[in-house]
């Protein structure tokens, strides 16, 4: 296998004929490039050789699931995939067109050690990229993708004999059947499934009707070009789309999926847009009850009511935070046999017995569901009222280009460590610790918190903030965060604020 090209020029005689590869695609924990700006065909060919040589070295039986979401080039970068997986002697069982949990699910239904995923997941048309894992319900983390980039970018794709390709059917039922089980809802549930004209189009609303939910359709019709809006349930823009949707329908809970559809949003019943972190805290409140004593992770951009909620509190729950990304929570998860992870993206890893432990936002949705016919007198804006008050931002990420981001973050974090270390306040509060497992979370005396990390999937940092207190608290924070932040002149707007 030659080396990739660095340097991706489309419309070239090169771009034809030899693999070219940026980089930066490779991240911590799946591979996303613009297409065909950082990546072409052979080098996506070149991708599936060295995935397949990760395999065979690594003593994998070569049999590998392999799907694709729903936009008009994923089929064909899905195809270069599997072309470069079968010289490398892989059998391939390709599920065809699939949310990346469905692909996750192939994994345990067809009894295949491998999954590859071709998704761009949340981001926008224009990105491609692959999410895959060998050992499941796990994907793969930072050492396997560098490996595996090293394998790639170093020329180092071994050729076998052995390949083949084999077209599988009846993936999506049986995944659906897995989902619901016997289970039929006791109560009335009105929901409006919001599904961005994505992937989980497809399945979503099935999945709701049959255990005898009343769907209300916002943006169900399968539609690659995304006319409405980019499929991505932490964006403000598709929150409050549901929440009008919601609102004119009177229905009693929204639930909207991103583009491969291991994402779950919640809007509740007077049309409030519940931040994920606060969902998994109303989940972790229910399933506390039926498994008292349980574990559940959260990521670090999370809200500190997991530790702090006193109803938590009384039934011995554990909390655990840890870093954010798919892979590190997947595989918290399962190190430390928690019952359920948590991420404020909306990526919920529910385990055993619950569910298989990887990211599935239909899984969420059937447990909300199931959590509403638990509690069949309150409604969702009753378990958001109960929750104790905290006044949070939505997920923010001022520009930061990939090769200065880490770098960037590094010096924000140690000027944030050295405020603390000089014992100076923050939004007129004492700090009482950084956490820095990722990024700098600077914690107050008052349990407010602030966050800056770099993001593993855009050009991006990451900002989130939340108050005990106060809306004034929150911006204070938030402030007196962004004032480290411009510091750095690498960092440029924001793509949404307070």
């Amino acid at each position: 296998m030659t080396k990739p090209i660095a340097d991706v020029t489309p419309n070239t005689w090169d771009f034809l004929l030899r693999p070219m590869i940026k980089p930066t695609g490779f991240r911590e924990y799946d591979a996303r490039w613009k297409y065909p700006e950082e990546i072409n065909l052979p080098g996506m060919t070149a991708l599936g050789l060295g995935l397949g040589t990760q395999m065979r070295k690594r003593g994998i039986e070569p049999v590998i699931a392999v799907g694709n979401d729903y936009r008009d080039y994923s089929l064909a970068i899905k195809n270069a995939l599997i072309l470069g997986l079968m010289q490398a002697g892989i059998q391939v069982k390709d599920i065809g067109p699939a949310l990346s949990p469905m692909a996750y699910f192939s994994q345990f239904h067809l009894d295949v050690p491998a999954v590859a995923m071709v998704t761009a997941s949340h981001n926008p048309n224009g990105w491609t990229g692959v999410k895959m894992g060998f050992d499941r319900p796990l994907t793969h983390g930072p050492d396997e993708m560098a490996e595996l980039r090293d394998i790639v970018l170093g020329g180092l794709g071994e050729t076998h004999e052995g390949g083949s390709y084999e077209l599988v059917e009846g993936v999506k039922e049986a995944y659906i059947q897995d989902l619901i089980g016997d289970f039929k809802m006791s109560r009335p549930l009105k929901v409006v499934c919001a599904t961005g004209n994505g992937t989980a189009s497809a399945l979503a609303p099935e999945i709701l009707e049959r255990i005898g939910v009343e769907v209300v359709p916002s943006h169900n019709e399968l539609d690659y070009t995304f006319p409405n809006y980019n499929p991505n349930p932490e964006a403000m823009e598709m929150l409050h789309d549901m929440s009008d949707t919601l609102k004119a329908s009177g229905a009693d809970i929204a639930l909207g999926f991103d583009g491969d559809g291991d994402r779950c949003g919640v809007v509740d019943d007077e049309g409030e847009e519940i931040f994920a972190d606060k969902v998994g805290v109303i989940m972790a409140r229910d399933l506390s009850k039926l498994y008292p004593g349980s574990t559940f992770v959260a990521d670090v951009k999370s809200t500190g009511l997991f530790a702090s909620d006193p109803e938590l509190q009384e039934r011995g729950v554990k909390a655990d935070y840890w870093k954010t990304g798919h892979s590190h929570m997947k595989r918290r998860v399962k190190e430390i046999g928690a019952l359920a992870g948590f991420e404020k993206s909306g990526h919920y890893f529910l385990a055993e017995p619950v569910g298989r432990g990887y990211d599935c936002g239909m899984r969420v949705a059937v447990e909300i569901c199931k959590l509403m016919d638990r509690n069949p007198d309150m409604s969702m804006s009753d378990l958001r009222k109960a929750l104790p008050k905290t006044y949070s931002t939505p997920t923010m990420s001022p520009y930061c280009s990939d090769l200065e981001k880490y770098d960037v973050l590094a010096r924000i974090v140690e000027k944030l460590v050295a405020k603390a270390d000089a014992g100076e306040t923050f939004a007129g509060k004492a700090i009482k610790e950084v956490v820095t497992v990722n990024g700098a979370r600077v914690i107050l005396e008052n349990g407010s918190w602030g966050l800056v990390r770099a993001s593993s999937n855009t050009p991006n940092l990451v900002v989130v903030c939340e108050s005990s207190e106060s809306d004034e608290e929150l911006r204070a924070i938030f402030k007196e965060i962004d004032d480290v932040i411009r510091t750095e002149p690498a960092v440029g707007d924001y793509d949404q604020t307070i």
